[in-house]
């Protein structure tokens, strides 16, 4: 990658990304391996996941397309639309000049976040217990199960590292039917 160690050009990709969702005025925040990396475990990944609040918002296919511009991507709206429209929620875009990608997340539920540093800008990261909460749903949806191992490995390193109000996270687990789970981890 020229000059550029392969960790500059990845930091490159995610300060675009902040400098563009913080000009969009959009409810963002990022979830995934960064905000695993975050809450105080490092590792690598090849896409970025953020989270967009949709609920009550005007013109979200403009403003994530003008956020994903700013951030150099490859911008199909069409991908917009499908993700809105089936339910599915997720569109996945490619940067212009970088391997990386980029997973929107369009949530029509309010999410809660936490503010944090990366790449020496300030963002917003899903919070602790949100981040724990998905990766338990992703463990019960992965089959076979040992597709999970990363996943699972992000639950203990999250829990362990970060400061997680473990009972909330407990009783949200129960009514999403991944106490088990959770129990297993922590075991």
């Amino acid at each position: 990658m020229g000059g550029d160690g392969w960790l500059d050009v990845f930091y490159g990709f995610v300060r675009r990304l902040v400098e563009g969702f913080e000009g969009s005025g959009l409810d963002y925040a990022f979830t995934g391996a960064l905000a695993v990396s975050f809450y105080g475990v490092p590792r690598t990944t090849s896409d970025v996941d953020v989270m967009v609040a949709v609920a009550g918002e005007v013109d979200v296919k403009t403003k994530v397309a003008g956020a994903l511009e700013r951030a150099g991507l490859e911008v199909d709206l069409h991908k917009v639309d499908v993700a809105l429209e089936s339910g599915y929620n997720i569109a996945s875009f490619k940067c212009k000049t970088s391997p990386y990608t980029v997973d929107v997340i369009f949530s029509r539920e309010q999410f809660e976040k936490q503010p944090g540093t990366v790449a020496d800008l300030k963002t917003f990261f899903q919070s602790p217990e949100g981040l724990v909460l998905a990766k338990l749903r992703m463990i019960k949806a992965t089959l076979p199960h040992e597709r999970a191992a990363k996943d699972k490995e992000d639950v203990k390193a999250v829990l362990t590292f970060a400061n997680v109000d473990v009972e909330a996270v407990k009783q949200q687990a129960k009514k999403d039917g991944t106490l088990e789970i959770l129990e297993n981890l922590t075991a």
